[in-house]
């Protein structure tokens, strides 16, 4: 936005770029920082049999490598983010994504179970997360007149990284076997994330100039502490609404496959393809562009308008879903709507929470947050399993995961916009 545009606006203001090249370049750096960080998620399950050979464990003790990746990656996001707010970006992101690297290599030796736990698990899991909330912590500081707009872009970054990486992993795991795939790619990535992680840099004075903007989004007007922003009824609604959207976002991911297998519809052909590889290659896209996307809606038309818009879409095209079971093409045409309703929590939380707390302490409190969707993780697969075992089928599955986007589309109009207007008039 430029300042001539900002001028003609109303007379409340926020902090905006005075050299915007440079923060258009430390996005930039910070997607690539992303996509470099983002295999381990997104290709585990390349994995998991040539794991299972080189350790000789079952499969569920396997799959334990994945539960602790992304309980490392989100529940200690704290202290990751007050890691990067007491020390700085630069490094820890650099020192983050060469970590992530590092399990990739040195995951490729294992021989046990615990071994796999430590490398695969451990180290890319601490990786990911600090290089994911450094980034997102450093976007919410460079656009805070497009903040909806960076983080999502930013966190795009991450789901886009697996489209680039998976079919070159899984064509080197066909020709070379999983240890020198894992050593090529864990090198490979590692040292491009560290590259753009020396280049990141939090804004220094002078950079950042406070001009009029729109009120369309209302800014903090001053910056809280974590324990104090956790002393607020509107931090743990938004910690609630989050845990929602991330345990019935994540059921759908985490079960898809078995759902599509069990309607007998997963290797239907829909345009050459099998529609379960279509399906998840649609959910891919969708899961990247919608977080750009309705990140700039809400810097147009509010956070909590944008929220109910998307979480009401994905409701209705979970509903739609199920109503089209019998036709694949429809059935995975509605996983990528409901996966495009869905992935924006990754840009609405951490921009409408830095909007209701400040930068100052932007990257922490985010940490906090995110745990959200640790815990959304630990439920929504086991969870949505445990239902189906328990109803012999997956329609309760699905009618919660409508309660829960519908309940939380509610909760972010009626509850949440209300609150956080009072918060800001005080």
């Amino acid at each position: 936005m430029s300042l001539a545009k900002d001028a003609t606006m109303a007379p409340t203001g926020v902090l905006a770029p005075a050299f915007p090249a440079v923060r258009w370049a430390q996005l930039a750096l910070g997607v690539i920082a992303m996509m470099s960080i983002s295999s381990p998620q997104y290709v585990w399950t390349l994995f998991v049999a040539p794991f299972q050979a080189a350790t000789g464990a079952t499969l569920p003790a396997i799959q334990i490598t994945f539960s602790v990746l992304i309980v490392l990656q989100t529940w200690l996001a704290p202290v990751q983010g007050w890691l990067i707010d007491r020390f700085g970006p630069k490094f820890l992101i650099a020192a983050g994504a060469a970590l992530t690297g590092l399990g990739f290599v040195a995951s490729a030796q294992v021989t046990t179970v615990t071994m796999l736990y430590l490398t695969y698990g451990g180290l890319c899991g601490f990786g990911t997360g600090i290089v994911y909330i450094g980034i997102i912590g450093l976007m919410v500081k460079w656009f805070p007149d497009r903040r909806g707009f960076a983080v999502g872009l930013a966190a795009a970054g991450y789901g886009f990284g697996a489209i680039v990486t998976t079919f070159p992993i899984d064509m080197m795991l066909k020709s070379s076997g999983h240890r020198p795939t894992l050593i090529t790619v864990g090198i490979l990535l590692g040292a491009i994330g560290a590259c753009a992680g020396l280049l990141l840099r939090a804004p220094r004075p002078g950079e950042i100039q406070f001009v009029p903007v729109s009120q369309t989004v209302a800014t903090s007007k001053r910056d809280y502490t974590p324990l104090q922003m956790m002393q607020t009824p509107i931090f743990w609604l938004m910690f609630l609404m989050m845990t929602m959207m991330s345990t019935g976002g994540l059921m759908v991911v985490s079960q898809f496959a078995p759902v599509m297998r069990d309607f007998g519809i997963a290797d239907v052909a829909i345009s050459g393809m099998a529609a379960l590889p279509f399906a998840l290659t649609l959910q891919r896209i969708a899961n990247g562009l919608t977080r750009p996307f309705f990140g700039w809606v809400s810097d147009n038309i509010g956070r909590e308008w944008t929220m109910f818009i998307a979480f009401a879409m994905e409701a209705l095209a979970v509903w739609v879903m199920l109503a089209t079971r019998d036709n694949p093409a429809l059935f995975a045409l509605m996983s990528g709507i409901v996966f495009f309703g869905w992935g924006e929590i990754f840009s609405l939380f951490p921009s409408t929470l830095t909007d209701t707390f400040g930068t100052k302490h932007a990257t922490t409190n985010f940490g906090f947050l995110y745990i959200a969707q640790g815990i959304g993780s630990v439920l929504g697969g086991p969870f949505a399993a445990w239902m189906h075992d328990v109803f012999q089928s997956w329609f309760p599955v699905f009618y919660l995961i409508v309660a829960l986007d519908a309940g939380t589309a509610v909760l972010a109009l009626f509850v949440l916009k209300p609150m956080r207007a009072r918060w800001m008039a005080q």
